[in-house]
Parts: structure tokens; C-alpha cells; sequence
């Protein structure tokens, strides 16, 4: 199957919206095959503010407009405790809160951007998406992450190279509580180094502390701006770390 084929198929679907790689070049798809498509963007305590303006960008220069679906889920104690299948009950809050959203708006089916690489044994978010009867036109279509990369580039899409970048809550150890003030701080500490001119990097909670994962090439950057770094991120975390391991 094609993209074509399957927009043919499927000429109405509302779309799972996080703004990356995958799902804007699934958006840049569907528009391309004249689809009837609605993407929705589910703004949670996880996602930091930047990806929100983002998406909602992206979807502008597509022509599209991004509903942002605003979600509480730090009360939800499956959730918040942080457990190994964290990932299972936040997507299907989140993909729940988009078909409730897309089905009042005459949308029926819910598509995502999940590919052809994705491996279901190592993201329980999957068998929430299957639960809720979501599609995945790029796993159906075989599209592998390296594929998507070379056809947004093609398409001239921004995002052909943008960095794989996961939630706030995998910052926290497993078995940790996440609380809002823990992710507010790590958005601000990833903001600073963000600023400083590093790309794909994490800053990961420790025991309290700020461990710093970057690639190998910008290990001169971190001790050019050490001080900054330190100076800032000293007032939030019990210590700053770097981890050596890098990405």
C-alpha cells in the first residue's frame, strides 16, 4: 500500500499531532492526497511549551490549522507513579482525549504517526493506540524512519532532520514519582542548554540531580559554557552531572 492508496481509502481521518518527523510528514500526505484531515495536538504537563508552538507552526506553513487539546494528567495516579507501563496509560489518555475531541467534530477515525520501525514489545503506547482502533498509515505503507527522513526532504518539509525527541517524564527514573515541579525544571534546564547551541541532547533527573547527556561532539561546547550551566541549573538540582556515556 501507498500513501495514496490509503488516503483514497480513508478521505476523512483526524490526526494524532505531536509535530514530528512522522506524523508532519503523514499531515504533509494527506494534504498532498486531498484528504479531509484534522490534526490534533494533546498539550500535556509533558510536553514542553516549544513543541506546542512548533507544531502549531508547522501545520500553518502546511495550511492546516492544529487544534490543541489541553490534558491533565498528573492526577491520574497510573500515570504520575511512574511505573513501567507509564507509557501505555498516558497515550491512551491522550489518544482518547483526541478521539473524544475528533468524533464531535465528525471524525470517525484516528490515524498516527507511528512507522514501520516502531517495535511494539518497546512501546506499550501501541497496544493503547490498537485498544482504541487507531491506524498507522506509515507502519501499514512499510515507511521506516530512515524512509520518512528522505521523503520529507524531498518534499522540502523542515523536519526531515529534526532530532528524535521523547516526553519530559522519561527524564525521571522509573519507579519515581513525576510532579509538576520536577518537569518545569527540567524544561528549563533542557531550554538553557537549548539556548547555548546544544542540539539532541537530554537532561535526566539522578537522586536529585541534573545529569547531563550530550553528543560527543559538543563536549567542548558544555566546558566552554560550564559556568552558565552550572550557574543556572545549581539553583534547581541538588548537583549537576555529566554523564560521560554519551548519546
Amino acid at each position: 500500500m501507498t500513501m495514496e492508496d490509503f488516503f483514497t481509502l480513508h478521505r476523512k481521518v483526524a490526526l494524532a499531532f505531536s509535530g514530528g518527523v512522522d506524523s508532519v510528514y503523514l499531515l504533509y500526505e494527506a494534504i498532498k492526497n486531498k484528504a479531509d484531515i484534522k490534526p490534533f495536538m494533546v498539550k500535556t504537563a509533558f510536553v514542553p511549551a516549544f513543541a506546542v508552538k512548533d507544531a502549531v507552526g508547522i501545520g500553518k506553513m502546511l495550511g492546516t490549522e492544529v487544534e490543541i487539546i489541553e490534558l491533565d494528567i498528573l492526577n491520574t495516579a497510573n500515570i504520575c507513579g511512574n511505573t513501567s507501563m507509564r507509557c501505555y496509560f498516558c497515550k491512551l489518555a491522550m489518544l482518547g482525549a483526541v478521539k473524544e475531541a475528533a468524533e464531535k467534530e465528525g471524525y470517525n477515525l484516528i490515524i498516527d504517526g507511528t512507522n514501520a520501525d516502531d517495535d511494539a514489545s518497546e512501546r506499550p503506547g501501541m497496544a493503547a493506540a490498537k485498544e482504541l482502533g487507531v491506524i498507522s498509515p506509515l507502519k501499514e505503507c512499510g515507511l521506516s524512519k530512515a524512509e520518512i527522513r528522505r521523503l520529507s526532504k524531498e518534499a522540502g518539509l523542515v523536519t526531515w532532520n529534526m532530532p528524535s525527541y521523547s516526553c519530559l517524564a522519561t527524564r525521571i527514573n522509573q519507579g519515581e514519582k513525576i510532579t509538576s515541579d520536577m518537569l518545569k525544571k527540567v524544561e528549563k534546564a533542557e531550554g538553557l542548554l537549548f539556548k547555548l547551541g546544544f542540539s539532541d541532547f537530554r537532561v535526566r533527573v539522578y537522586n536529585g540531580a541534573a545529569r547531563i547527556q550530550i553528543k560527543e561532539e559538543q563536549l567542548p561546547l558544555i566546558i566552554k559554557d560550564r559556568k552558565e550551566i552550572l550557574d543556572n541549573l545549581n539553583t534547581m538540582f541538588a548537583d549537576v552531572l555529566l554523564d560521560l556515556n554519551t548519546r
